[in-house]
């Protein structure tokens, strides 16, 4: 009934149609124009919500994200704190769609029994409750790395939300992952990420035109890894947490709940996201690379792929472009001390400070057996390396040599078979994340012999312990 009651003629173009007004009033001419712009607007508003409309992109595009916390178990609590985090960001200020953004997390954190704040999860110390509003299109065990493959491809999909990447080549991608990693590798909570599958999908993507810029944001154990060989000419930057040869870092303990409620680079970059909001625009990714960099001490924040054009976009174009109507009040305090620890190190300190606080004897007695184990076990992990090292090159000069420090991943499918091999026969990265410390002397052998040989050393060696 709005669009009738006008004082003034409207013209092409004029919204203001949609204020209401007290008097009816208007001639033949003006009833042509008002029938005719609302025949456009329902058009419109058919495929797109009225606040989808006021926030799209530039030139026609739509922004699309695709964020996933990799991990599973109550110490690895960080890793959907980020997400939870980022989800409220993109949408609730920045603006982008929710049903543009596909969210994967194995969901076991909020209500798990551990948690003495049921249905809660927070990204800083007394900080707000991130977990309510998040729309989780995929959990628990469609968390899986083909999954997600999958979905950045935009096929249809038969589980969870069936949410998919429908971009095409006038839009942009963000894609953020958390979790654990290793050299070319990142995990999940039942299987592991390949940069040989990766860069395979990536391929397909720019092949099909399904994007017009894509940016990563990685965080996790040498990620420099997954994008170290990546093509400055696909239209795709990657920001990592750390480069290809270290680990990255955990940040903020609660010592209430015994574990760490964010990582360190992640915090950083949305912290500083928070600091310059609403003016996202005025903010390049290069700029936010070099201020996050220096921002994020104990690892090596590093960036790959395109350089020159991605490089020099605001990070509004992937990040959103915040409306008026949106929230203004932070959602995390960021006054708080990091006390960053090694991500492949939390698992043991989080045993240890359970065993620490326990009064049950039973139940002291089970973590001191536990933690044992895996002391033993990140023991038993570095002999079956220099063993499968030693049978593969032939002489404690070469083990030495491939033992030094992480090469470069030049044979990606060498990579992902000895590395698979591995996580089948002898121990999986998700129940031993400290094993990823020493992977890298496997992987290297990848650069100067056949991967048959590599896979049956691991095999002998992996049997036998």
């Amino acid at each position: 009934k709005q669009w009738y009651q006008r004082r003034v003629p409207i013209t092409a173009g004029d919204t203001s149609f949609l204020a209401s007004s007290s008097v009816f009033e208007f001639k033949k001419n003006d009833m042509f124009r008002i029938a005719l712009v609302a025949a456009c607007f329902l058009l419109a508003v058919q495929s797109h919500p009225i606040e989808d409309l006021l926030q799209q992109p530039e030139e026609g595009g739509q922004i699309w994200a695709v964020i996933i916390a990799g991990s599973n178990n109550w110490y690895n609590y960080r890793h959907q704190s980020d997400v939870c985090h980022l989800y409220h960001l993109l949408t609730k200020k920045h603006g982008i769609p929710k049903k543009n953004v596909i969210t994967f997390m194995y969901n076991d954190i909020a209500f798990n029994e551990e948690n003495p704040h049921q249905g809660v999860i927070i990204n800083a110390l007394h900080g707000k409750d991130v977990y309510e509003g998040v729309m989780i299109d995929y959990m628990g065990k469609d968390v899986t790395p083909q999954l997600f493959l999958d979905v950045l491809m935009g096929k249809d999909m038969e589980f969870g939300s069936r949410k998919s990447l429908k971009s095409g080549p006038k839009d942009t991608v963000f894609v953020n992952f958390v979790d654990h990693g290793g050299p070319g590798v990142l995990g999940f909570p039942a299987g592991e990420l390949h940069v040989a599958d990766l860069t395979k999908t990536l391929q397909t993507m720019y092949m099909d035109k399904h994007y017009k810029q894509m940016l990563w944001y990685v965080e996790a154990c040498y990620s420099g890894s997954m994008f170290d060989e990546l093509s400055p000419d696909m239209n795709i930057t990657a920001h990592t947490a750390s480069n290809t040869k270290e680990s990255s870092y955990a940040c903020v303990k609660d010592e209430e709940m015994d574990v760490y409620l964010g990582d360190c680079w992640s915090l950083n970059w949305m912290n500083n996201t928070e600091q310059i909001y609403p003016n996202l625009s005025k903010e390049t990714v290069e700029e936010q690379y070099e201020i996050v960099k220096n921002m994020t001490t104990h690892s090596h924040a590093s960036i790959y792929g395109d350089l020159t054009y991605i490089y020099k976009e605001p990070i509004s174009v992937f990040l959103g472009h915040p409306g008026s109507a949106i929230e203004v009040e932070p959602i995390s305090d960021w006054d708080y001390i990091y006390k960053p620890i090694p991500s492949q190190d939390v698992m043991m300190e989080y045993l240890k400070s359970k065993r620490d606080k326990s009064f049950d004897v039973e139940e002291t007695e089970k973590l001191d057996a536990e933690i044992r184990y895996h002391i033993l076990t990140e023991g038993k992990v570095q002999e079956i390396l220099e063993q499968v090292s030693y049978q593969v090159t032939g002489s404690r000069e070469m083990d030495t040599v491939f033992s030094r420090h992480p090469q470069t991943i030049a044979h990606p499918e060498c990579n992902k078979g000895v590395l698979s091999a591995f996580f089948s026969q002898c121990y999986k990265m998700q129940t031993h994340p400290y094993i990823t410390k020493y992977l890298y002397r496997l992987t290297n052998l990848c650069n100067a012999y056949n991967v048959k040989n590599i896979i049956s050393a691991v095999t002998d060696n992996c049997n036998c312990n």
